[in-house]
């Protein structure tokens, strides 16, 4: 048996011009992502519109998201989370610019 460890708050980076990504989990119907963010947003005009869904938890740090049908800025904080149906449009307004913001998204088929 090979067993996959690591630390989801293990982050020895600084900021760099994009957002750390590490596959967790691969697989047919599942796959689940850490992301490290420090201080990245969307680009202006950019929306992630995925044929999954999607479930993100915010695990350290802070961030806004926006969602293209609703006005109101959805800001989190540390154990807040949110499930994305399939094609709907978001995008990260902000995260944190002085600590790394750690997600954990789970994208699943619905």
């Amino acid at each position: 048996m090979q067993l996959q460890t690591g630390n989801l708050f293990s982050v020895n980076e600084k900021r760099g011009d994009d957002e750390r990504i590490d596959m967790l989990v691969t697989g047919q119907r599942v796959n689940v992502e850490r992301i490290v963010s420090m201080g990245h947003a969307s680009p202006e005009g950019f929306w992630y519109d995925d044929s999954r869904a999607e479930w993100v938890v915010l695990l350290s740090g802070a961030a806004g998201l926006e969602f293209e049908d609703e006005p109101e800025l959805h800001d989190m904080r540390p154990g807040d989370y949110v499930l994305i149906e399939p094609h709907c449009r978001h995008r990260v307004a902000w995260t944190h610019a002085d600590e790394p913001t750690v997600w954990l998204a789970i994208y699943h088929e619905r």
